[in-house]
């Protein structure tokens, strides 16, 4: 069970935002075989892909809003292969374009045309998950009905293991059943002895409420250091035909600094 394994950089956001290349360059040094953008800060794509290929760094995929995807996708599609990426993803949906929102059937309606243009640009269209996914359609999951509703060849899953379990659902059995469509696996790890948050996605980043004051016992963790089955979940990957996994965190955690929570996350992963 050895797969490639990428760092999804906004992990590290607050050291890439200050320093872009030598941030890449680091996480090459860690032992990472590739990276997934969340933007790209003001630099040029055929300077990142120049830079990367000079380091050995894969440039994977990409994190895109879907409000900027489905304005241009065309030329935001066009960037990306520029750089070399082989997919690039939707990452997060604002809450008008949630399920059972006004606004969700123009999210499966874009992804089919996003995923036209990613196709004729020779990259991949995925769709990272969150939680909120799993809210329910006429008694099917969101994500599922936006899954059956875009054709295979035009979107393949991006499921992100942390955001599955807090769903409510299995990792493991969730990768298995898109098997054969989940070329790429977010590994995150995490701990949540209480109830989960109201405000999840201001642990994300995320300010959708700066005035809420919630504590919550919920946390990322590099992994290895929270509740997930990893074990379980490459071997489900394996199963499954998963390509790559990628290691994402949003928010260090434990004393750490966000490339020392990368180092351990793949220094776990090697030591398997």
């Amino acid at each position: 069970m050895k797969f490639p394994i990428a760092l999804q950089v906004y992990s590290v956001r607050d050291v890439l935002e200050k320093d872009f290349f030598g941030t890449l360059h680091k996480v090459k040094e860690l032992g990472y075989d590739g990276v997934e953008f969340a933007g790209l800060y003001g630099n040029k794509p055929q300077e990142i892909g120049k830079f990367l290929k000079s380091i050995g760094l894969i440039p994977l995929s990409a994190h895109v809003p879907f409000v900027d995807l489905i304005a241009d996708p065309k030329k935001v599609v066009s960037e990306y292969a520029e750089i070399g990426c082989s997919y690039i993803a939707i990452p997060y949906l604002t809450p008008e374009y949630r399920p059972n929102a006004e606004k969700f059937n123009e999210v499966i309606k874009g992804a089919e045309i996003i995923g036209k243009a990613a196709s004729e640009a020779g990259l991949t269209l995925l769709y990272h998950n969150h939680d909120f996914e799993f809210d329910k359609i006429n008694g099917k999951y969101a994500l599922d009905v936006l899954y059956e509703s875009v054709p295979c060849e035009l979107l393949k899953t991006q499921i992100d293991t942390c955001w599955v379990n807090v769903g409510g659902e299995n990792p493991a059995d969730y990768i298995r059943k898109y098997s054969g469509r989940a070329p790429v696996v977010h590994l995150k790890d995490f701990v949540m002895p209480g109830r989960k948050p109201a405000k999840m996605y201001n642990l994300i980043g995320i300010d959708e409420d700066k005035n809420d004051t919630e504590t919550t016992a919920f946390e990322f963790r590099p992994l290895g250091h929270g509740v997930q089955n990893f074990p379980e979940i490459l071997k489900a990957c394996e199963d499954a035909g998963t390509q790559w996994v990628v290691v994402e965190q949003d928010k260090p955690s434990m004393g750490k600094t966000s490339m020392e929570c990368a180092k351990i996350s793949i220094d776990y992963l090697k030591n398997l």
